[in-house]
């Protein structure tokens, strides 16, 4: 957003420097980006006057000239027609850059004869397109500043042009009467009152205005114009064209340039046809697909379906909110010219913008928002500026649907400054700074300005307090300890969990990655998912379609991308949620490991070996042990679909508790996914886990044996159906309080013991408490757990 200074003191009065302006917008939040200050650029100009100015001996069109300087009299070539004897002119000596030419002059020689400096055009200054001549001053000083000389007779000309970046959420200051209202209210002056003139309609307007019901809709919510014919549409005045050039616009017209003035001074983009164009009335509707405008850039646009337009009987002639048609648009030629202030949907003006690749002030502004309670006193402020310019009469105003009412209040509660922000500020203070930004108060309630719909809520008119006064002066203050000693933990079990899994896994030697939530239909459905439930309404793509039931998907995607460029040793780990479903709560933390290949590479001594099933059950015991999973769990079958039906198991607490499952995948799953060889994995739900009895940070009592523990070994021939763990229970429960432990340490299979049959043997720990064992304590807890083997398996002693 660009203004110059001159233009903000239209609206703020003001005796604050340039460099106090600038502060204070950068701090209330409108940055200041560049300032161009032509006073700068042009210090070293001087003036001088022409003493002599002859033909020059080898050149028709050039002229050697004598000029009186600051430096005494200097010869220049000039080829300008207008260059002769006594005239004031703006001199630039050697050493002295140039701007419009990108130049520094030095001393040199012109066919011949020499030339010490230039006298120079308004365009070799970038004061202005003037180019037929040099600069005739009507009065100066010779020697003087030349930027001196503007400041007292034309000081627009070195008027600071000033550049503010603007946030989506300021849209009143894309104007500069926003921006003047933000620094009166941080004191830098006051603001000035502006007319609001009501100009009376003298003839009913011939042009009418309707709207389309499917239009009112997110669409176009009120369009108003008026008719003022007679008017005489040459080039603006001066001061209104040196605004528009400072700013970067170039002065096309009387009535253009109006717009231009109120599309930077007030947001308001407006738009003028020249009615003797315009057939019939005036339409606001959509586009069906396929129509084609020309606009004021003289490009042509064709229209995709649903677009909004304003149409006459003869067609399409204007780009709602965004450009004009060339067809309708005013010229020096107009006589009767229509003026049109609309306030649009913001959503249809960027879509529609983005859709046709058009950039332009208009559509700038009224995609980000505009003033809807200006409306209508926007059409009256342009009209008087209109007759003031360009004479005529108007007709009434016309009006197609209704402003929309955007008053709301909030409540404005002193204290909010200081819990939100830590800022002390008086009640006086803040209401006095809401209401120099244009707020209502009533009581404690204050009401919205209509140029301000970024503000929605309590916590916004803090903000605006906050602001103002100057973020700043905000001070740091150490809080005060609310007690002494250590502070309470306030990670919750499930988060110290989740970090400790992830860091235990980690350490085991796995990698973690990161996978996307969303996977492919079929992916889905080989975990157990891919139902409506979880299926994305608009997904990202077709390989996005679902939520994921499982981490493993993407874990195995992983791996096969991994396979293919070569690494077929794989430890891969992720912790994240799994979704049972679409609603809130159906969803759990999941912590899944995934090994595929061997165990490490190559070795002469043949240390690498195949992952098995036995890898991951080991993995996941030390995970489940350093969650805190109680030691005694069960491992049962029956595990999903995805698991080889007889290489997994699920680590249990009974037979519903279900704690982890561990395995080798199921060939099927593989070849799916595009596994190459063997892949085992397991997942953990740490919500599964009972939450610890002792809440305490500290861990229980050390207890010590002083008496030396005892191990038998035994080996039992069984059926070849029964299972390790139904042997191993029934050995540990023949003394609970003597055996401590329990173990498998070998298993064989065939030779004599016939078919069917199997060995299985195991060790048992005897840890006495309270006194030596003898041998016959032993041989008698041997005995028991021999008849408990027997009872609940039916083997028998292998002799």
């Amino acid at each position: 957003m660009k203004f110059t200074l001159s233009w903000l003191k239209r609206h703020l009065d003001t005796t604050a420097t340039l460099d106090e302006i600038l502060d204070a917008l950068t701090d209330l939040g409108l940055e200041v980006e560049e300032v161009a200050d032509p006073a700068a650029r042009l210090g070293a100009f001087t003036i001088g006057k022409v003493l002599r100015a002859e033909k020059h001996p080898d050149a028709d069109k050039l002229k050697v000239c004598m000029v009186q300087t600051d430096a005494g009299e200097a010869q220049i070539i000039c080829g300008a027609p207008n260059a002769r004897e006594g005239i004031t002119v703006v001199v630039a000596r050697p050493g002295t850059y140039v701007p419009g030419i990108d130049t520094t002059i030095q001393v040199g020689k012109i066919r011949g004869v020499e030339s010490h400096g230039m006298m120079c055009s308004e365009r070799e200054m970038e004061l202005s397109d003037e180019h037929d001549g040099i600069i005739e001053l009507p009065s100066g000083d010779v020697g003087q500043r030349f930027t001196d000389w503007l400041a007292e007779h034309d000081p627009v000309k070195v008027d600071p042009v000033i550049d503010i970046a603007i946030t989506p959420n300021r849209q009143d200051a894309l104007g500069v009467r926003g921006i003047a209202r933000d620094l009166a209210a941080r004191g830098l002056g006051t603001m000035k009152p502006v007319e609001a003139p009501r100009i009376e309609g003298k003839f009913p307007s011939p042009i009418t205005i309707t709207i389309d019901e499917d239009t009112r809709q997110n669409g176009c919510e009120v369009f108003a114009g008026r008719l003022i014919r007679g008017v005489r549409n040459g080039p603006s005045p001066k001061w209104l064209q040196d605004q528009l050039r400072a700013i970067g616009l170039r002065p096309i017209s009387a009535l253009v340039d109006v717009t231009n003035f109120f599309t930077f001074d007030r947001n308001r983009p407006l738009h003028v046809f020249d009615a003797d164009k315009v057939q019939g009335n005036l339409r606001v509707h959509r586009t069906q697909g396929g129509e084609t405008l020309v606009g004021l850039d003289e490009k042509e646009y064709t229209f995709g379906p649903g677009q909004v337009v304003i149409s006459d009987d003869n067609g399409i002639e204007s780009i709602a909110g965004v450009m004009g048609g060339l067809a309708t648009g005013c010229t020096e030629a107009t006589v009767n010219v229509f003026l049109e202030a609309a306030v649009w949907d913001r959503i249809q003006i960027a879509h529609t913008g983005r859709a046709l690749k058009i950039n332009s002030d208009a559509r700038y502004r009224n995609e980000r928002g505009i003033d809807p309670g200006y409306n209508m006193q926007a059409i009256e402020d342009a009209t008087a500026m209109i007759l003031e310019l360009c004479g005529g009469e108007p007709s009434d105003v016309v009006v197609a649907g209704d402003v929309p009412d955007t008053a709301r209040a909030y409540e404005l509660k002193p204290e909010r400054v200081t819990s939100l922000v830590g800022m002390d500020i008086p009640e006086v203070e803040q209401r006095a700074t809401l209401e120099a930004l244009g707020f209502r108060l009533e009581g404690n309630m204050a009401w919205v300005p209509s140029w301000r719909p970024d503000v929605m809520g309590e916590a916004d008119l803090v903000e605006e307090v906050a602001r103002v006064a100057s973020l700043t002066k905000l001070v740091g203050k150490p809080m005060p300890r609310a007690q002494v000693g250590v502070p309470a933990p306030v990670m919750t079990t499930a988060q110290k969990r989740e970090q400790t899994a992830r860091r235990t896994t980690a350490a085991l030697g796995y990698n973690e990655c990161v996978t996307y939530s969303f996977i492919d239909q079929v992916s889905a459905a080989l975990f157990g998912g891919g139902d409506d439930a979880t299926m994305l309404a608009n997904p990202i793509s077709s390989e996005m379609s679902h939520m994921r039931p499982d981490l493993l998907p993407g874990l195995l995607q992983a791996a096969a991308r991994n396979q293919a460029r070569g690494i077929n040793d794989l430890a891969l780990f992720e912790v994240g949620p799994a979704f049972t479903g679409g609603e809130p709560g159906q969803q759990h933390l999941a912590v899944t490991g995934l090994l595929v290949g061997r165990t490490g590479p190559k070795d002469v001594h043949g240390a690498a070996r195949a992952v098995d099933l036995y890898d991951a059950k080991a993995d996941a015991e030390a995970i489940l042990s350093a969650l805190g999973a109680p030691e005694k769990a069960q491992i049962l079958r029956n595990g999903p679909d995805w698991f080889h039906p007889g290489r997994h198991g699920v680590i249990c607490l009974g037979p519903k508790k279900q704690l982890a499952v561990f395995g080798e995948l199921h060939p099927k799953v593989l070849r799916q996914m595009d596994i190459k060889g063997t892949a085992v994995a397991f997942t953990i739900w740490p919500a599964e886990i009972p939450e610890p009895k002792n809440k305490s940070a500290s861990r229980g009592a050390l207890i010590l044996h002083d008496l030396q523990a005892v191990e038998r070994d035994f080996a039992f021939v069984v059926d070849s159906t029964v299972e390790a763990l139904t042997l191993v229970n029934a050995a540990a429960g023949a003394d609970k309080a003597l055996i401590e432990n329990v173990r498998v340490f070998d298993e064989f299979i065939g030779g004599s013991l016939g078919e069917g049959k199997k060995s299985l043997a195991i060790t048992v720990r005897l840890q006495p408490t309270e006194k030596t064992l003898k041998e016959a304590d032993i041989e008698a807890v041997s005995q028991k757990i021999v008849d408990k083997v027997t009872k609940a398996t039916g083997g028998v002693l292998r002799g």
